[in-house]
């Protein structure tokens, strides 16, 4: 038994390391502990059942390998805070184990779904090996197990740990001494060394002894100082990065809405009083502080406390998203989501900022989708699995957001030196490029004013603040206002007629003109979708759903930015501060083409102006009643308006659930008449459906980025982004017409979301003259329902 102890030990040794090789990549030691503790009870089953028949082994080996498995899967359960009977956490982890462990944030924490395959694993390679060299006495077929184990280990942790030689060599060593304990004595025979009862004489039997331990001692030390020498040569002579495992894997995805939640802000406004979210919140240090947006820098004329007046200063921002990609069309989040644990990384610190613990329960009420919502930025969680992209810190819950959810959230919210930012500069170069992108197509109206703010303000700070201050004191913020961010959009929302429905929109309109405007001045920007919760604790409405843009400034990070105009403010009209350049301007007239009515010496010659005061001439009487039948026209354009925008509130809002549901499908079949894409009668609302995903069909295929051409920059291939799920509000529909008592307020608030989103992106994808005819025509007041 002593003779074959190392062999086992050898075993245990190799197993431990390869699960030091792995917990390179977990947060704690515990994956090591729970692996070195694997190796030790799958050999420790082999030895002891070293008697028995070899076919009993294996399965007393499983029996042990169950209880372990469960009693560490319980134990990281627990440490994590996850709910659930152990059942449903086995059941999960083993069903769900290799892809999230593939797909975990490192470093990854040990829970039961990121520890069952390496804790599986080693201990088969420990039965595999303690039964093949030890029980066999084959130790080189048996060391095979562990190696693949270690090899495993090693492709797993990929690039992403830390060089660890000394552990392969140490891996080494211990597969020598296994070897070298595990060599067969001299036959008695073939030494000639045996007394005639064929036993060894016990003075050759000591010298075998000696030969072997000082053969197996030089052997080891010949290996480990090669090892040594040898093993930094070589790793300094690879120069290629390890292929990372994780590039196959998909991570978690999530739909349309989730990836640009900016177009449910409509939605959201027209429902105000819809319950979304519950939050209690408390902080660390002192009361919660209430979010703060980028300051007017204090100065001799500032009073005390004005920074704390912007609409945003008051209350807690919890924040759903950051959208960092602008394709002139819409905003989209662009993140990869990785399975997260309760503890999140932690981000790089700003200097000398500000940092303030805060603590979140919320519990979700009709929040849809798979977004969760969190004040940034996020450092644990407990309550629920989540899956984190590191960049934006935005949060998602994998299985979706259901009624009752209820989890917390640590963050960590650091408050830079404000002051500082008169003179902050802001990053340049690849790490920021998406922040500054610029996609080709916008309007020339939309880049003279970036470029008249621009050119007024030189810092970087001046030009945000310019930005800031236009939009504020230019545009209304109204609740009805149809979804929509593409450049149409905007130059509508900036330059439309304010009679007409233009120069007014959500904060959705308003976060994205500033992004947009910013990055036309050189500006990083983003667009941050969440809610502004007036209090911190208590309900989160539809009304309280907000969109902010922010700045990205050096040594500050990202800088909330407020434009939407202080309530109960006049705006004024946008051509008083905004002076386009003439497209064509007339040049001066010269003496060749001076008027008729004056001669060379620029007095007037009664004889070449007949009838001058005589009275009105045909030119103003033409002019006033071109006038008047404008400003009629005008009152027509407004009416229709005002008509079509109650008439989708009295859909959307008003009523029964089904009639909600089918207000809203009302909806949709209006905007595909308005696109020219009528629907026909005898087609099923799954039908319709279909015939409303072929009408974007043209929008969501691949195919060349309008915007390019010779000589201009753009992305070949581009792909547009698919449109709402149609399907869903079919079903809805479908079930409010043959089943109308079953209909919720969660599902037609649902219908709601969905038709609008639909409606904007159909409109969106229609020509220029189209999308100024889409909200006058009358139509919608007339069809037949």
């Amino acid at each position: 038994m002593l003779r074959t102890l190392p062999v086992p030990l050898a075993l245990v040794a190799m197993i431990g390391l390869a699960g030091a090789v792995l917990g390179g990549v977990y947060a704690d030691p515990l994956l090591s502990q729970l692996v070195l503790g694997a190796a030790v009870g799958s050999v420790g089953v082999s030895l002891a059942a070293r008697r028995l028949p070899s076919w009993l082994v294996a399965p007393l080996s499983v029996v042990a390998l169950l209880g372990y498995v469960a009693a560490a899967l319980w134990f990281t359960a627990q440490r994590a805070d996850l709910p659930g009977s152990l059942g449903d956490v086995a059941a999960d982890a083993a069903r769900n184990g290799i892809p999230r462990l593939l797909t975990a944030l490192i470093p990854v924490e040990p829970m039961p779904d990121t520890v069952i395959v390496p804790l599986v694993a080693a201990w088969i390679a420990g039965l595999a090996g303690a039964e093949v060299g030890v029980r066999a006495d084959r130790v080189l077929l048996g060391l095979t197990a562990p190696a693949a184990l270690y090899a495993g280990a090693l492709y797993v942790v990929g690039p992403n740990a830390d060089s660890t030689p000394w552990l392969t060599v140490a891996f080494a060593a211990a597969g020598a001494m296994a070897l070298a304990a595990g060599g067969r004595p001299a036959r008695p025979e073939r030494s000639g060394a045996a007394d005639p009862s064929g036993e060894l004489a016990p003075g050759v039997r000591a010298a075998l002894r000696a030969r072997t331990l000082a053969s197996t001692a030089l052997g080891l030390v010949v290996v480990l100082g090669l090892a040594a020498v040898v093993a930094p040569v070589v790793a300094r002579q690879v120069g290629t990065t390890p292929v990372d495992p994780r590039r196959y894997v998909q991570p978690p995805q999530v739909d349309s809405l989730d990836e640009n939640p900016l177009i449910r802000i409509s939605g959201w406004a027209l429902n105000p009083d819809q319950k979304l979210l519950d939050v209690v919140t408390a902080g660390s240090g002192g009361p919660p502080a209430a979010d703060t947006v980028a300051p007017t820098p204090a100065g001799d004329d500032a009073e005390p406390g004005a920074e704390e007046e912007d609409g945003l200063s008051s209350g807690q921002r919890i924040r759903l998203a950051v959208l960092g990609d602008y394709d002139g069309v819409t905003w989209r989040v662009g993140a990869t989501y990785r399975n997260a644990g309760r503890v999140l990384p932690e981000p790089e610190p700003l200097p000398a900022a500000r940092v303030q613990q805060v603590v979140q329960q919320i519990t979700v009420d009709s929040l849809t989708g798979r977004l969760l919502p969190a004040v940034p930025t996020p450092r644990e969680v407990t309550g629920a699995r989540v899956a984190y992209d590191q960049e934006s810190g935005t949060l998602i819950r994998p299985e979706g957001l259901t009624a009752g959810l209820s989890y917390s959230v640590t963050s960590r919210r650091e408050n830079p030196d404000y002051s500082l930012l008169p003179s902050a500069s802001v990053p340049a170069g690849d790490e920021v490029a998406r922040f500054l992108r610029v996609e080709p197509g916008a309007p020339e109206q939309m880049q003279q004013l970036a470029a008249q703010l621009a050119e007024e303000n030189g810092a970087p700070y001046a030009r945000a603040d310019a930005i800031e201050t236009f939009l504020a004191e230019h545009y209304r913020v109204v609740a009805d206002a149809p979804s929509g961010h593409a450049y149409p959009n905007l130059n509508f929302f900036l330059f439309g007629p304010g009679n007409g429905g233009g120069q007014r929109g959500t904060s959705e309109q308003f976060a994205a003109a500033f992004a947009v405007l910013g990055r036309m001045t050189g500006l990083p920007t983003r667009v941050v979708v969440g809610f502004q919760s007036p209090t911190g604790t208590g309900p989160v409405r539809g009304a309280d759903a907000l969109a902010w843009p922010e700045v990205l400034f050096d040594d500050l990070g990202w800088v909330a930015f407020d434009p939407l105009p202080k309530p109960n403010t006049r705006p004024k009209p946008v051509e008083q501060d905004f002076k386009p350049e003439p497209e064509d301007p007339t040049p001066p007239p010269d003496e060749a083409t001076q008027s008729p009515a004056a001669t060379p010496s620029g007095t007037p010659d009664p004889q070449a102006a007949p009838g001058r005061g005589a009275g009105l001439g045909t030119p103003v009487l033409v002019g006033g009643g071109t006038g008047g039948l404008l400003l009629l026209l005008a009152g027509l354009a407004t009416l229709v308006v005002g008509l079509r925008r109650s008439q989708r509130r009295r859909r959307l809002v008003e009523g029964q659930p089904a009639q909600r549901i089918a207000g809203a499908w009302r909806e949709v079949t209006d905007a595909l008449r308005l696109a020219g894409r009528p629907v026909p009668d005898h087609l099923a609302a799954t039908e319709v459906a279909a015939h409303a995903r072929s009408s974007l069909h043209g929008a969501a295929e691949t195919g060349p980025d309008p915007g390019i051409g010779p000589g201009r920059p753009g992305r070949a291939g581009a792909v547009r982004p698919a449109a709402p799920p149609v399907d869903d509000l079919a079903a809805l529909v479908n079930l409010a017409a043959f089943a109308p008592g079953n209909a919720t307020d969660d599902q037609a608030r649902r219908a709601g979301e969905l038709a609008v989103a639909y409606a904007a992106k159909l409109r969106a994808d229609r020509p220029w003259w189209r999308r100024v005819l889409w909200s006058l025509h009358p139509g919608p007041l007339r069809w037949r329902r």
